[in-house]
């Protein structure tokens, strides 16, 4: 039984102020000198980060889509364990998930596999009396969500704060904050969403900080610890990556890290580390070898189009990742790291280990996928079937190479990605969690 608190923050659509709302708390608990857990619902990686910043703990994902349903109380209950209070940031709208999936991987989905109160973030400018229509409705739409109480975001003055609060009394829902507009606490975006953390350092910090302080000003803290804390018990095991006990040496994974590939779940460095491999981190921007004794490379998502000049500027690392690639060592690359290891990357040359050039497009390809290993790679074995996102404005032509790395059933039928060697590549993320056995095929590669 896991029995630390917790709340979801919500709201009735994007852009209402959740990672406002989210982070603020998160930081400002953690200034009251609790240990706060934080998570996030769905494949975002950003958010995370400035989760992390706010708790100093690792930002995690609860992915009902990617991971399937049965492992959100687990990898909830892994990443909380010794938490004082758990935080878990919404998707969307409270009730948009998966794309003709009912609720699958919903934010009202993951409240109630968490059995956690949920609290809604609305974006009250533009209404007043109507903001009690549109609560209600949210509130008694699904039955067994527990909606615990609203914060109210970007309220013009006093006068409008006391009418919104007014007509909120008719739900019987408590106001548990309300936070004037601020624009100087909105954090800076760009084509996939938030700038992220690594890429603002002083920044970054300091938003969190307004964000903190903005909540600690309009939110009232002892009652939303009081709602956290009557979340009851949660039955669940708690995940944990199988660990394999390893004879010799440990095979050395280098994966890359730094402002251009900030893409990664934390359980993916756990899973590696448990499968007997030493994880070492390394930053493509500026180091010019990969660490010492790699014999095998992990090379996530990020942001490689706002770096590419630096990143192609590092030709003694270019030219080592190539090697490496040459000689059969596994290398798994996910988006940004099949961006890195194409021919070209807006007409700079990148490693050039796939025979592909890549560029940034206007159209921005999203949403989850489902997938099937086309033939065997260091990460699966063909016919191996699991569950994706594609977050990316990139283009890679070809898409595919001649042994594709995955079949796609969703939305269309198609191939995708490359498997040459020891090299699996594709714009495909995906959450090892859900399938244990990539992180372990992958270091036995490595150790072979």
């Amino acid at each position: 039984m896991v029995s630390v608190p917790r709340l979801v923050i919500a709201a009735p659509a994007s852009n209402s102020g959740k990672t406002t709302v989210a982070t603020g708390l998160m930081a400002a608990f953690a200034g009251r000198g609790l240990a706060v857990s934080p998570h996030k619902v769905g494949p975002d990686y950003i958010d995370p980060g400035y989760h992390a910043l706010a708790t100093g703990r690792p930002g995690r994902n609860l992915d009902a889509y990617m991971c399937g349903p049965e492992l959100i109380a687990p990898l909830f209950a892994h990443g909380a364990a010794g938490a004082d209070l758990a935080v878990v940031e919404g998707v969307m709208g409270l009730y948009d998930g998966a794309s003709g999936q009912g609720e699958l991987a919903s934010t009202a989905q993951v409240s109630k596999l968490l059995r956690a109160p949920v609290v809604l973030v609305v974006d009250a400018s533009s209404q007043s009396r109507s903001v009690a229509a549109l609560v209600h409705g949210f509130a008694s739409w699904d039955p067994e969500v527990r909606i615990g109480g609203v914060i109210l975001n970007k309220v013009a003055s006093d006068r409008h704060e006391a009418l919104l609060r007014e007509a909120l009394e008719e739900t019987g829902l408590p106001v548990l904050g309300a936070l004037r507009r601020a624009p100087q606490v909105v954090t800076p975006s760009r084509h996939l969403g938030l700038v992220p953390v690594a890429e603002r350092q002083t920044e970054a910090v300091d938003a969190v900080r307004a964000m903190a302080e903005r909540v600690r000003a309009g939110c009232d803290l002892d009652a939303l610890l009081a709602l956290a804390r009557s979340a009851p018990a949660l039955p669940a095991e708690v995940w944990e990556p199988e660990r394999h006990p390893v004879e010799g040496l440990r095979p050395v994974v280098a994966v890359a890290g730094g402002a251009a590939f900030t893409f990664a779940y934390a359980e993916h460095a756990e899973l590696l580390t448990a499968a007997g491999a030493d994880v070492v981190v390394f930053d493509p921007l500026h180091d010019e070898k990969l660490p010492a004794g790699t014999a095998g490379l992990v090379i996530g998502g990020g942001f490689p189009e706002m770096y590419a000049p630096e990143l192609s500027a590092n030709e003694p690392l270019r030219r080592s990742v190539t090697e490496l690639a040459l000689s059969g060592a596994p290398v798994a690359a996910e988006c940004a790291g099949l961006l890195y290891l194409a021919r070209e990357l807006d007409g700079r040359p990148m490693c050039g280990v796939l025979d592909a050039s890549a560029r940034m497009s206007e159209r921005l390809t999203l949403g989850y996928r489902q997938a099937v290993a086309v033939s065997d790679s260091v990460l699966a074995a063909a016919g191996t079937r699991l569950r994706g996102h594609e977050f990316h404005r990139t283009v890679l032509e070809p898409g595919a190479g001649a042994t594709p790395a995955w079949g796609m059933h969703q939305p269309e039928r198609r191939v995708e990605g490359f498997v040459q060697q020891g090299v699996h590549a594709s714009y495909l993320h995906t959450h090892w969690a859900a399938s244990p056995g990539v992180a372990r095929r992958f270091v036995e590669h490595c150790r072979a």
